[in-house]
This record gives C-alpha cells, sequence and structure tokens, in this order.
C-alpha cells in the first residue's frame, strides 16, 4: 500500500521565532483536505537545517529510508525540497526514476504527475527531434524552476545587505527610537516572511527598531497581506 509523507523545513532562528512551520502546516492541511486525504494517514516529517545538502538533514534521511515504489512527498514548495540546482536536480531525477511522487503545493509544474505526463508525451512522439526536443524542455523546466528558488535567495539577501549599508550612511535617528511602518520596511517584511533566510535581527539593525518594534510590525503586514 502506498504511503503518504509530508516534508517541511525551516532554516534560521528567526523563522523558528516568528513563523517555526506554521505556514507549510496550514498548507498542508488545506492540500489534503481539498485532495480526499486524511491528514492522520500523512507521515510528518520536519528538518531545521540548511536547504543546500541533503546529507545532513537527520528527518530527510530517515524518510528516504522509509520510501517505497508508488509513495508520495508532499512539500509546501520547492525551496522546502531544497535551494541548490544542480544537487536538488539529481535528487528530483532519483526519487522519480525510483517511481515516487512529489507533489509541490505552490509549483505545481514541476509535480511528478505533470512532469510524468509530459514525459508520456516525448515518448509517444515518432519524430526523433520533437522527441529530443520535449525531453530537453522537461529538463530544463525542472532545472529552471530550482535555480529561480536559488538565485531568489541570493537576490533577497544581497537587497537586505545593501540595504544595511545604505542605513549606515544615515544619521539622525536615535537608538530604539519607534518608526512609522514606512513603505521601504514593510517590503522587506514582506520579503522576510517569503524567504525565512533574511535575518530580522538585519532587517532591525537596517530600519533601526527594536524587537518587540519589528514583531509588532511583522504581525500588522501578516495580517493584512
Amino acid at each position: 500500500m502506498a504511503n503518504y509523507f509530508s516534508y517541511m523545513r525551516i532554516s534560521t532562528r528567526e523563522e523558528r521565532e516568528m513563523q517555526r512551520y506554521n505556514r507549510q502546516e496550514k498548507a498542508l492541511e488545506k492540500y489534503v483536505q481539498e485532495h480526499g486525504i486524511e491528514l492522520k494517514d500523512v507521515y510528518q516529517f520536519r528538518d531545521d537545517i540548511s536547504g543546500k545538502s541533503f546529507e545532513n538533514r537527520a528527518d530527510w534521511n530517515k524518510l528516504e529510508k522509509l520510501l517505497q515504489p508508488g509513495d508520495t512527498i508532499i512539500f509546501k514548495d520547492i525551496t522546502r525540497f531544497t535551494r541548490e540546482a544542480e544537487n536538488g536536480y539529481k535528487k528530483y531525477m532519483e526519487l522519480l526514476n525510483n517511481n515516487i511522487n512529489l507533489i509541490f503545493i505552490d509549483n505545481p509544474t514541476i509535480s511528478t504527475d505533470y512532469i510524468k505526463t509530459m514525459m508520456g508525451i516525448a515518448q509517444r512522439q515518432e519524430n526523433r527531434i520533437a522527441k529530443k526536443s520535449l525531453n530537453d524542455t522537461i529538463e530544463l523546466l525542472i532545472l529552471v524552476e530550482l535555480d529561480r528558488a536559488e538565485r531568489e535567495r541570493e537576490i533577497i539577501v544581497q537587497r537586505i545587505r545593501d540595504g544595511l549599508k545604505a542605513s549606515d550612511k544615515k544619521a539622525g535617528r536615535k537608538p530604539g527610537q519607534l518608526d512609522k511602518l514606512t513603505d521601504e520596511l514593510q517590503a522587506d517584511i514582506v520579503l522576510y516572511l517569503a524567504d525565512r533566510s533574511i535575518k530580522a535581527v538585519d532587517l532591525m539593525k537596517k530600519h533601526n527598531i527594536s524587537r518587540n518594534t519589528f514583531k509588532k510590525y511583522v504581525q500588522h503586514v501578516k495580517e493584512n497581506m
């Protein structure tokens, strides 16, 4: 009998303090409800570690040892699976070839059901050029999405660093002074909520606000997203 598994991952201290696994849990609960799956029938695994490698993830390693052909792993999005394109692609294809189904709730076009459909179309092509072209397109689709996740994180982190450098040149604000929720701060909080590798302490330093003020603004942004 095929089993359902879910895998969740966080990787920063701020994510542990502010969100933990809440977003991923809610996405999983909604998905299984909409697809007639009992949540109690989903074996849940979670790691608190970087997404750059699979080898040092304790729960992921436990999960892989349990997998049998036909089993399904549910992720909220591709970044919970990996943030590294090359090794991520190798692991993806390894699981796919072992008939493990991967569901990315926020990235359905690289869930294995969609990819298998495209592969089936490619296999039915009689023209060798058309078949080769479609197979290359499938590989590119997976790699582009994995690379996008990796580059997106790098861009966001660099943006925060650039903002910190710029803020160091500004003067006139007293340490700990409460500031209004500016458009720039709100935009940074939205990015922070989207990619928790961005550190709360960096945003507090950039905008010269206290931890309590930052938490208040984060809660405000979350409620209005």
